[in-house]
C-alpha cells in the first residue's frame, strides 16, 4: 500500500504552561474629602485620564478662610501680649536694680512673658492647621490615572473622611494575577523557573494570538492551604489603555528552558490502548509501531520525548491503510507546519494548567 513518509522535524522548543486570570489596577484610590461643606465645582470629565496633583474637586472655602483670619488674628494678639510682657519685665528689671520693685515681681514678670510665647506658637499652629483646611478645600488627584464618574454634584454637601466623590485607577501599567498549583510551584522551583522577570504572554478572549507581553513580578510566599493553590502576579505594560482592569485573559508561562525536540503531526499519533503509538517504515518497508512518549502541542505537531529517532521515517500520510507487520511503498513526503488558533487554556484556575510549546523566537504565536 503506498503512504507517504517523513523524518521528524527538530527545532529549539520552549514549553509552556496556560493559566487564566483578570487584570487589575496595581493603584485604586476611593477618593473623599477632607473638608466638610458644599461642593462647588468639578474640573474634569468622567473617564478622562488625570495626572497626580490635577484640581479634581472645589469645596466652599469661605468658611475654612474665616477661620484661617480668626486663627491670624490670634497671633496678631498673642503678639502683642508678648510685646507688652517684654516691656513690663525691662521695667522690673529696672526697678529691682533700683531697690523699687521685689525679685518676686520679676519672676511674675518673666512668667507672663513665657506665657505669652507659648500663646504665640499655639496660635501659628492654629493658622497652619487652619491653613491646611483651606488646602483641603481643593481636591486634588493623589495618583496619576484614569477616572471614574463623579458621585456627588455641585451643590451637594460633602462630609469629610466619608463622601466617595469618585474614583482613580492607575492603567499602565496593569497587573495579571492568577493562581498555579502547589505540585507547579515546586517544579518550578525545582528547576529554577517561573522565577520574577520570567517572560509571560497574554491574549484576550477574543483574541487567537499571545500577542500582549509582560514579566512575572511576584508570587505569594504562602501556599492556600484550602485550596492547594499560590497566587501570582505579573506586570503587563498597557500605553494606549486598551486593557482594562476587570478583564479576563489567557497567559502563557515559560514552563521550560529552550531543548532540542522531535516534532511529528499530531495526526500521526496513534493510540493503541494505553499507549500512544507512531508508524515508522524500517528498512525493508516494513511497518512498525513504536510506543512514544509524548509532550504538548506546537500548532499541528506534537512532541515526541522519548521513544522516536530522528532518522526514522513516520507516515505522515495513508496511516490509515498501514498496518504493523506490513508491507507498504513509502514516498516521501515533508511534515506540513499549520500556525492556527492556541490550544485552548484550561477551564479553572484551580486544575492544572494546560500546557503547549512554541519554537524558540516565537512566544506569542
Amino acid at each position: 500500500m503506498p503512504v507517504t513518509v517523513a523524518r521528524p522535524l527538530q527545532q529549539q522548543i520552549v514549553d509552556w504552561d496556560d493559566y487564566v486570570g483578570r487584570f487589575e489596577a496595581p493603584q485604586s484610590v476611593e477618593l473623599k474629602p477632607r473638608a466638610t461643606g458644599y461642593l462647588q465645582s468639578v474640573h474634569f470629565r468622567d473617564g478622562q485620564f488625570v495626572r497626580k496633583g490635577q484640581l479634581l474637586f472645589t469645596i466652599d472655602a469661605r468658611p475654612s478662610q474665616a477661620a484661617l483670619a480668626q486663627a491670624q488674628a490670634q497671633l496678631a494678639r498673642a503678639q502683642a501680649t508678648v510685646v507688652n510682657a517684654r516691656t513690663e519685665l525691662a521695667r522690673s528689671r529696672t526697678l529691682a536694680a533700683q531697690q523699687a520693685a521685689s525679685r518676686e515681681e520679676v519672676e511674675q514678670r518673666q512668667a507672663a512673658l513665657r506665657t505669652a510665647e507659648a500663646d504665640v506658637a499655639a496660635a501659628r499652629a492654629a493658622i497652619r492647621a487652619q491653613q491646611l483646611n483651606v488646602g483641603f478645600t481643593r481636591v486634588l488627584a493623589p495618583i496619576s490615572g484614569q477616572i471614574s464618574q463623579r458621585q456627588v454634584d455641585p451643590g451637594n454637601s460633602v462630609t469629610a473622611d466619608q463622601t466617595v466623590l469618585t474614583t482613580i485607577v492607575s492603567t499602565n501599567p496593569l497587573h495579571f494575577t492568577f493562581q498555579g498549583s502547589e505540585a507547579l510551584l515546586l517544579k518550578y522551583q525545582r528547576e529554577n523557573i517561573g522565577r520574577a522577570g520570567t517572560a509571560v504572554r497574554i491574549r484576550l478572549q477574543d483574541e487567537g494570538s499571545y500577542v500582549h507581553a509582560g514579566t512575572l513580578d511576584f508570587v505569594d510566599p504562602v501556599v492556600d492551604a484550602n485550596a492547594g493553590t499560590v497566587r501570582a502576579r505579573a506586570i503587563v505594560a498597557n500605553p494606549d489603555g486598551f486593557l482594562k482592569p476587570g478583564m479576563f485573559g489567557h497567559m502563557r508561562l515559560a514552563a521550560s528552558r529552550p531543548y532540542t525536540a522531535l516534532l511529528v503531526p499530531d495526526t500521526a499519533i496513534v493510540t493503541d490502548a494505553a499507549r500512544r503509538v507512531v508508524y515508522v517504515v524500517d528498512s525493508k518497508n516494513t511497518v512498525v509501531a513504536r510506543p512514544v512518549e509524548l509532550g504538548p502541542l506546537t500548532g499541528n505537531l506534537r512532541v515526541v520525548r522519548s521513544g522516536l529517532g530522528p532518522e526514522e521515517r513516520v507516515i505522515i500520510d495513508g496511516i490509515q491503510r498501514a498496518q504493523p507487520g506490513q508491507k507498504v511503498a513509502p514516498k516521501l513526503g515533508r511534515i506540513p507546519v499549520i500556525t492556527g488558533p492556541e490550544p485552548a487554556a484550561r477551564d479553572t484556575p484551580m486544575a492544572a494548567p494546560s500546557s503547549s510549546a512554541t519554537s524558540v523566537g516565537d512566544p506569542g504565536r
